[in-house]
């Protein structure tokens, strides 16, 4: 299980942990974080299992050389647009079996062709909310108990009848009616507290 991710570390202060390079704990918590998003863009772009590990072992590699020298500066961009770039040069490297790592030093200049098509926008995009969502679940796991976020997922997330769920699980339907509401608002509340600090 990786370090668990507090709202305290913010997005920020990770960056400005990894450009100093040896600081194991903020790699950790970065391969936590951001590893099953590149995995996710990588399977969307119907690489295989083995491959999607490869691309996200071949961006952390092109960020491990990189982050010494780079600058986070959200008036360049987002985070999120750079490890884009990242992942699609990976996939890019690693579908047209081309050697070379990742170089991000200028990493305007690294975009490839199929970055701006719109289906990998809406892909990314789509991986990115996935990751949110992922990301916020963790701390739902902490917040409420395992009955109230087995309603959630019955009732919320696969469609089950509420009736049938509260006798599952031995409560009332009310009950299940407030785990839906109160973790619904919840996300959300975390989600956009994500988005606003990623910056």
């Amino acid at each position: 299980m990786g370090p668990v991710i507090t709202q305290s570390t913010t997005h920020a202060s990770l960056l400005a942990r990894l450009t100093q390079g040896s600081d194991r704990g903020a790699w950790a918590e970065f391969f936590d974080r951001y590893a099953e998003l590149i995995r996710g863009f990588a399977r969307r772009k119907n690489l295989q299992p083995a491959e999607c590990d490869d691309v996200l072992q071949d961006v952390l590699i092109g960020l491990t050389k990189a982050m010494p020298d780079f600058t986070y500066d959200p008036a360049r961009g987002k985070f999120r647009s750079y490890l884009k770039t990242a992942v699609i040069h990976a996939i890019y490297q690693r579908t047209r079996q081309k050697p070379g790592g990742i170089a991000l030093g200028d990493i305007e200049s690294q975009v490839v062709a199929d970055e701006s098509d719109a289906t990998v926008e809406e892909s990314w995009e789509a991986e990115w909310r996935q990751y949110h969502l992922r990301l916020a679940m963790k701390t739902i796991a902490a917040e409420f108990s395992r009955t109230d976020r087995e309603a959630f997922e019955r009732y919320a997330l696969r469609g089950e009848e509420a009736l049938r769920t509260a006798e599952d699980l031995h409560v009332s339907i009310d009950q299940v009616y407030q785990a839906k509401s109160r973790i619904l608002r919840r996300l959300s509340e975390l989600i956009d507290q994500q988005v606003q600090e990623e910056g």
